[in-house]
C-alpha cells in the first residue's frame, strides 16, 4: 500500500512549503522506477541529471548523497513496484525575483507503478517545443495543453514537431523508430535525454538523424521510453497504423528489463 506523504528534505512538508511552488513552478526534477527488489535502473543517470540540472537552473550544487537519503527515507514502508519523483526547487523564490532564489531543496513523493510496458499508444502530432528541452523541469504547462487536446481528439498523447518540422518527441516521452532495416533511429532533434534513452543507446547499434513527420509515419515502428513505461509500442501517429509488435521491439524491450538495477 502507497502512502501519499511527501517530504520536504526529509520532512512532512507544510502547504506554505509547496505554495511557492505552486505558484512559480520554477522547478526541475527526475523520476524514477523502484522495482519490486528495491533497485532503481540508471540510478547513476538520474543522479547525474538531478546534478546537471541543479546547475543550471539555481546555480547550485546538489549532494546527491542526501537525495538518495531522502528517497530511501520516502520509500521506507511503501510497496514497491513505484515511482519516486524528485523535484528541486527553492521554497523562497518570488516570482518578481527569482534571481534571489539559489538554495534549492529536495521534495520527494512516491506513487504507484504501472504495468511495464503499457498497452501500445495512439500518437497525434503537434507542433510544439519544449523550453530548455535539455533541461527536465517543471514547466509543462505547454506539453500537457498539447496531451490534453490530443486526447479530447481520442488518442493517447502527442508527439511533438518543432518549427523546423523535424519530430523530436512525446509529451513526457522519448520516442524512437525502426527503419525498413531493423535499425533503430532516435530523432535528431532537441530532446531531453532521457535516462531510459541512454540505457537502450549503450552498446547498442542504432542512428541519429533528423525525421519529418512524414518519415516518422513511413517508419517500421516506432516506440515511446521513460522510466515509467520502459518500452511502449506506437501503435498510430495521427491516422497512420504502425505495428504494435515488432522483433527490435521485443529486443529493446528485453534489453531494458535485463539491466541490472542499482541500489539506493
Amino acid at each position: 500500500m502507497l502512502s501519499s506523504m511527501v517530504t520536504l528534505n526529509g520532512n512532512p512538508v507544510s502547504a506554505d512549503d509547496l505554495l511557492p511552488l505552486a505558484l512559480t513552478n520554477l522547478a526541475h526534477f527526475t523520476s524514477m522506477r523502484v522495482d519490486a527488489d528495491g533497485s532503481v535502473r540508471g540510478l547513476t543517470l538520474h543522479m547525474e541529471r538531478l546534478t546537471r540540472d541543479c546547475k543550471a537552473v539555481w546555480g547550485a550544487d546538489l549532494d546527491t548523497g542526501l537525495v538518495r537519503d531522502y528517497v530511501r527515507q520516502a520509500l521506507s514502508g511503501q510497496t514497491a513496484p513505484c515511482v519516486v519523483r524528485v523535484t528541486v526547487y527553492d521554497p523562497t523564490v518570488e516570482m518578481g525575483h527569482p534571481a534571489s532564489a539559489d538554495k534549492p531543496q529536495v521534495l520527494v513523493s512516491v506513487r504507484g507503478a504501472g504495468a511495464m510496458p503499457p498497452a501500445p499508444l495512439r500518437a497525434k502530432s503537434a507542433s510544439f517545443e519544449r523550453d530548455l528541452p535539455e533541461v527536465k523541469h517543471a514547466g509543462l504547462f505547454g506539453a500537457l495543453h498539447a496531451r490534453r487536446a490530443a486526447q479530447l481528439a481520442g488518442f493517447d498523447d502527442a508527439l511533438f514537431v518543432g518549427r523546423d518540422e523535424y519530430v523530436s518527441e512525446g509529451g513526457t516521452w522519448n520516442v524512437g523508430f525502426i527503419d525498413g532495416d531493423g535499425t533503430v533511429v532516435w530523432p535528431q532533434a532537441p530532446v531531453l535525454p532521457g535516462v531510459t534513452m541512454a540505457l537502450l543507446q549503450q552498446g547498442a547499434d542504432y542512428r541519429t538523424a533528423t525525421v519529418t513527420l512524414a518519415q516518422a509515419k513511413g517508419m517500421t515502428a516506432a516506440f515511446a521510453t521513460n522510466t515509467s513505461i520502459g518500452v511502449r509500442a506506437v501503435k498510430a501517429i495521427d491516422d497512420t497504423v504502425l505495428p504494435e509488435e515488432h522483433p527490435v521491439l521485443s529486443q529493446l524491450r528485453e534489453k531494458y528489463l535485463s539491466i541490472p538495477g542499482e541500489t539506493l
